[in-house]
């Protein structure tokens, strides 16, 4: 149990900060947050006509008080102050290849978990876009990621698009020679902002977490996360751009 509970702890903090902080607070996985808007602003107090402070998408905050109105929070860097709390979540998700389940965390509260359908490889990382002469290559890749996009209008009912590849696969990426170091330096560039990366690479893309999933745990998708259309609904509301997803075997 105590090995669960620090390894919950680690995949949290990784999720939202990256990195286990030197700093105390930011080790507390049950007071991190992060920002979901692109325009979040920390306030002195809620009264304050003008903000002070303008918070990045995606900004790690240790949170101190919690309303439904607004939050008292601090940055990494030690500011302090008020924001919006529709403008900040603590909700992530884990995807496990091995158990074949999507769980769902408010910080370190599993409140859903899922069972989901992968693609033909199950067991292996993705290293490069799959065709339907190499289904080998439709995997589900493994890293540290985040919603990118939500789809209402999927094929698949409704998804939400990861941030496939990330920086960590253009690295490698690059360094195997599969992509240029054009399509390296615009990948990494698209995860600093926050924005969709180039799709269109020898990577591959579109990884998504979408609907018309069996519940069954079969294996059919092209590297996608598939859950049943009832369950897409009940997160819908839940996750928002920018709530990290981690996947693992």
């Amino acid at each position: 149990m105590l090995w669960t509970t620090l390894h919950l702890l680690l995949l949290v903090t990784t999720a939202f900060v990256g990195l286990f902080s030197e700093d105390d607070d930011f080790a507390d996985a049950r007071r991190l947050y992060y920002t979901v808007s692109r325009d979040g602003m920390l306030y002195r107090s809620p009264s304050d006509a003008q903000a002070y402070l303008a918070l990045r998408f995606r900004e790690p905050l240790i949170v101190i008080e919690r309303n439904p109105a607004w939050s008292r929070v601090r940055t990494r860097s030690g500011e302090q102050g008020y924001v919006q709390t529709g403008a900040i979540s603590n909700v992530w998700i884990r995807v496990s290849k091995r158990r074949k389940a999507v769980y769902v965390y408010r910080g370190t509260e599993l409140v859903r978990k899922i069972p989901a359908d992968f693609g033909a490889n199950v067991v292996s990382d993705k290293i490069r876009r799959g065709n339907l002469s190499s289904p080998d290559d439709w995997r589900t890749p493994e890293g540290t990621f985040f919603v990118v996009s939500k789809n209402p209008n999927s094929k698949f009912y409704k998804a939400f698009v990861l941030n496939y590849p990330n920086a960590e696969d253009a690295d490698r990426g690059f360094q195997d020679g599969i992509i240029s170091r054009e399509q390296r330096d615009a990948i990494v560039a698209a995860e600093e902002r926050g924005d969709m990366p180039p799709m269109d690479t020898q990577l591959g893309g579109w990884i998504e977490i979408h609907g018309s999933g069996t519940g069954g745990g079969t294996n059919w998708t092209q590297g996608c996360v598939a859950i049943r259309n009832e369950q897409m609904d009940e997160l819908w509301a839940l996750v928002n751009v920018g709530t990290p997803v981690i996947t693992e075997y």
